[in-house]
């Protein structure tokens, strides 16, 4: 079968791989119908998510029909069309029955230290192949798979396996009340959903900060009031909107491939800052290899952070969902002790809202297909990655379709 494989960093490859087999009784075989490139992928490819195994399958985004079951799924059928969490749970630990499915003690066969396990991820996540291909091994099936009811087409559910309950979570996590004042730091897909999930919740006003105009265009579009940082200073314009006091809630949906103004105002701090954002890449990614403009990581691993600290009003909450590795050692700690912020952050948990997120597609609340940009055949799709790894103008999130391989 063909897939999108990962070969080192800077070089991915459309192979000819071999297709997955059942390896234990609670497995599942979809054959994948709908796939999706996500900013976690270009983070592996940037190298500033480092530890990935050569011959990985890229890819955590999946939608498709059941076509082999282990003998211990017992509540599916062949046939039944799915969505697939993108991180992998047993449904039986102690994490899992709270609701933290993204730490499951089981999934992850480094042990119950490891952390989350999930599709197309680094050796320290399993690995465990991805879902950029034309059929997918699903461990743990009875809880890894959610059966997509009539109504909701296979362009709403693969934005419900990861980027929609990712965003739902940060905005959950950022303890959005009716009525308050809520910052998003960046504006790619993550960032659009954490802007509908806010409205969701109750938000009075909800800010979008990014620099990018056709995000921005989108986020206004959602009712959100935006600020470009590279043409004005986002803490400074924040605080002013908001009578000095600065907002109640801010969500990082960024994550490690943040970059600073590089116009505007805010591009002489950045200057004067650029010993330490060099520093902080090599933190994160000693090892890159861009080619052209592609692949190369962001120029400020810590900016979204620290703008969002220091936006926030005291006594704030602070939500991160954009990801970060472990290399990761910059925060700013001081500012946000000495302001009383609450900090929450992590994995996404996305068995806990799919089937809430898939009811409100069903029933019309919500159609998350406005923000996908682009459906593309897999046969495309590393042209699709470097568009998208580009940011070129209207390329904010892709499906990638095994089923128009030719």
């Amino acid at each position: 079968m063909k897939a999108v494989v990962f070969h080192g960093i800077g070089d991915i490859r459309l192979d000819d791989v071999e297709e997955p087999k059942l390896e234990k009784p609670t497995d599942a075989i979809v054959r994948v119908s709908a796939s999706a490139i996500c900013g976690t992928d270009l983070h592996m490819i940037r190298g500033t998510l480092p530890g990935m195994k050569p011959g990985t399958i890229l890819g955590h985004e999946g939608v498709g029909y059941i076509e082999e079951l282990g003998e211990d799924v017992r509540n599916f059928n062949v046939g039944d069309r799915v969505v697939i969490p993108s991180t992998i749970a047993c449904g039986s630990c102690v994490y899992c029955r709270s609701g933290y499915y993204a730490q499951c003690n089981e999934a992850n066969p480094h042990g119950p230290l490891a952390g989350t396990a999930f599709f197309g991820g680094p050796m320290m996540t399993g690995p465990f192949h991805g879902m950029q291909a034309e059929k997918v091994r699903v461990p743990f099936a009875n809880v890894g798979l959610v059966r997509v009811p009539e109504g909701v087409s296979d362009e709403q559910a693969i934005l419900i396996s990861d980027i929609f309950p990712t965003g739902y979570m940060g905005a959950e996590m950022a303890e959005i009340k009716p009525g308050d004042t809520v910052a998003v730091f960046g504006c790619g897909p993550v960032g659009q959903f954490a802007i509908v999930s806010a409205k969701l919740l109750g938000a009075g006003r909800v800010f979008a900060i990014d620099c990018h105009e056709d995000r921005l265009e989108m986020a206004r579009a959602q009712g959100a009031e935006i600020i470009n940082f590279d043409e004005e200073a986002p803490v400074e314009t924040l605080r002013r909107l908001t009578g000095g006091i600065g907002v109640d809630r801010a969500i990082d949906a960024v994550g490690v491939d943040s970059v600073h103004a590089h116009h505007g105002p805010s591009a002489k701090a950045a200057k004067a800052e650029q010993a330490e954002f060099k520093r902080e890449v090599k933190e994160v990614a000693p090892k890159t290899n861009p080619d052209g403009d592609n692949w190369v990581p962001g120029d400020a691993p810590a900016q979204a952070l620290l703008w969002a600290v220091q936006a926030l009003a005291k006594a704030g909450t602070l939500s991160i969902i954009g990801v970060y590795p472990q290399t990761a050692r910059t925060f700013p700690i001081g500012e946000a002790m000495n302001k009383n912020l609450t900090l929450k952050m992590g994995n996404c948990n996305h068995r806990k809202y799919i089937p809430k997120l898939l009811e409100l597609v069903r029933t019309g609340e919500v159609d998350p297909t406005a923000i996908l940009s682009h459906v593309e055949p897999m046969t495309s799709a590393i042209d699709a990655y470097r568009k998208f790894d580009l940011r070129k103008p209207g390329w904010l999130k892709v499906e990638l379709e095994p089923t128009m391989l030719t």
